[in-house]
């Protein structure tokens, strides 16, 4: 296996680039895996949806199979989430894919019942939580410094486009065979677990059986490592504020389109809304992360913060679906540019044996705000104009996302939180979490940690949340959403 390249980059140096990123074994495997999971994953709830309206023509059993695969982030993500924290990444990884492709196997069976198909899929969704956290806690293992920020924007942009390609092959597959659809979703779990098991370094786990407790003992842990700390807790603030707000468009355009379409064709209106989400993440991803310097984008982050739901503010004028789908695309390339970084300096102030758990509590966070926005925005639209109610719920989300801008940490406190999760990761991964020391008076290591030692891919305790060392104003890192 290749080893990994020093994160150490002069302050006058650009971003990471994506040979850069590339040129790293174990990104090259675990990127092309998750591709063809995503895109399998999408051509499956296509093919699923159709399934069950053919079986039953019931719209409501139709939309339950599209929103199964939520359930387990909202019933138990962060449970679920901190089994990823038990055992080696990779093993966890591999086994919720042949999971998954079992499964599946079995529900692409012609003339399964409505009934098993959506229990056999809520079963095989159940390997979401675990499989994403094991992902995102391994990527800061084989990506190191601003390669981190960079890798993980080149992840979420093409996540975005194999949501689109998902969706257009698994409509035009499934029209034909459904069951065909499933099977293509079961071949791209296998690939995905071949590559995962071939291609990634069989590390030991973050918690050692020694060091576990009981099991929701471990999930509180990680619920209050991510909210006990000034700098976790403002770094969730942000993106679950941006969540709250993005989502909103692309929720409401099917209603948008029924209502303002004016002369432009329906369907037309509302793909051209839903799409332009998707469109503006990937090039909100690719251009910012790639274009501006990690100084630059740490600089950019709390602006880019404001600017998500001010884009959408217009909205309150009532402009054609052609107009809407513009500022939708804006919103997503504002959201795209800032969350790499929020995300690096996340990943940044966490002890290492505690990432998998803080990205159950963060996901599961994520879904949970974007349904409630979508519910609530929904309800609104059902007394109030649909533009009224997303212009004024945009407004609503700048004054918010300001807030969170004006009361961010200082430079020193995320100083002191990076030092502090550098120290915390040479103790074992069961030592009960605790909020960060104050910014003058970095926590000391656990007495019980002994001294630190060495592993793979892990930062420095001293590195700086851009990518640096403390006072040296150069460099950045990413991971956790």
């Amino acid at each position: 296996m290749e080893a990994t390249v020093s994160d150490e980059r002069p302050s006058s140096e650009g971003p990471a680039t994506f040979r850069e990123v590339f040129a790293q074994r174990e990104y090259r495997y675990v990127f092309t895996a998750s591709t063809l999971a995503w895109v399998g994953d999408y051509i499956a709830k296509a093919a699923v949806t159709l399934l069950i309206y053919r079986q039953t023509e019931s719209v409501a059993l139709s939309a339950a199979a599209f929103a199964v695969s939520y359930l387990p982030w909202l019933v138990g993500g962060p449970l679920l989430a901190t089994l990823a924290e038990r055992h080696p990444y990779r093993r966890v990884m591999v086994t919720c894919d042949l999971v998954r492709m079992m499964l599946l196997l079995v529900i692409a069976i012609p003339g399964m019942p409505s009934t098993a198909i959506l229990a056999l899929l809520f079963a095989a969704t159940l390997a979401n939580p675990p499989s994403q956290a094991a992902r995102s806690a391994l990527m800061p293992l084989i990506l190191t410094g601003d390669r981190l920020v960079v890798g993980l924007s080149v992840s979420v942009s093409v996540g975005q486009a194999a949501q689109v390609v998902g969706y257009l092959a698994g409509a035009a597959i499934a029209a034909v065979n459904p069951s065909a659809a499933l099977l293509v979703n079961a071949a791209t779990f296998a690939a995905s677990a071949a590559l995962l098991r071939f291609g990634v370094a069989d590390r030991p786990p973050a918690m050692t059986p020694a060091h576990r407790s009981h099991l929701l003992r471990e999930t509180g842990d990680g619920f209050r490592i991510v909210f006990g700390s000034p700098v976790l807790r403002a770094i969730a603030i942000l993106v679950f504020s941006a969540m709250l707000f993005s989502i909103v468009p692309e929720g409401l355009a099917a209603a948008w389109a029924g209502r303002h379409a004016g002369e432009m064709d329906t369907a037309a209106a509302q793909a051209i809304i839903m799409a332009a989400s998707p469109v503006g993440f990937i090039l909100g991803g690719l251009v910012v992360g790639r274009l501006f310097s990690p100084a630059r984008r740490l600089a950019l982050m709390r602006p880019l913060a404001v600017l998500s739901p001010l884009v959408l503010v217009p909205a309150l004028f009532n402009p054609p679906p052609v107009v809407v789908a513009v500022l939708a695309a804006a919103c997503g390339f504002a959201v795209a540019g800032m969350l790499p970084m929020a995300n690096g300096l996340f990943v940044r102030a966490l002890p290492d044996g505690y990432r998998a758990r803080a990205f159950g509590v963060m996901a599961t966070g994520v879904q949970v705000i974007q349904g409630a926005a979508v519910l609530v925005t929904g309800l609104l639209a059902q007394r109030f104009s649909i533009p009224l109610v997303v212009g004024v719920w945009s407004a609503a989300g700048v004054v918010l996302m300001t807030l969170a801008a004006l009361s961010w940490p200082s430079r020193a406190t995320i100083d002191a939180a990076v030092v502090a999760a550098g120290r915390r990761s040479g103790e074992p991964a069961g030592t009960p979490a605790q909020p960060d020391a104050p910014s003058d008076s970095p926590r000391q290591p656990h007495p019980q940690a002994g001294p630190e030692r060495p592993r793979p891919g892990r930062r420095d305790a001293g590195d700086h949340p851009d990518g640096g060392r403390p006072g040296d104003p150069g460099r950045q890192r990413h991971a956790v959403t």
